[in-house]
């Protein structure tokens, strides 16, 4: 699979499209190619608060699935440092 491709499928692009290719594109090249990275990275932008209210009506904040979704790709941050 391309990672772009994975990167969508990953981001749930298909289900709830929000960035355009070029923003995708973007992500996995500032991440270095690594998909879990951008995917990271683009959940977490997805995250931002997604209240909307219209004369009465309010469709709920889905920030926390999407958090739920970063949680799944986070990159551990966990290496080996070599001493002096």
């Amino acid at each position: 699979m391309e990672p772009l491709e994975e990167l969508k499928l990953l981001c749930r692009e298909k289900q709830v499209p929000f960035f355009e290719e070029d923003e995708l594109l973007y992500q996995l090249e500032k991440a270095g190619r690594d998909v879990a990275l951008a995917a990271y990275r683009c959940l977490l932008i997805k995250a931002e608060n997604s209240t909307v209210q219209v004369s009465g009506l309010t469709l709920a904040d889905t920030s926390a699935y999407w958090l739920r979704l970063a949680a799944s790709v986070r990159p551990s941050g966990s290496c080996i440092v070599q001493g002096g």
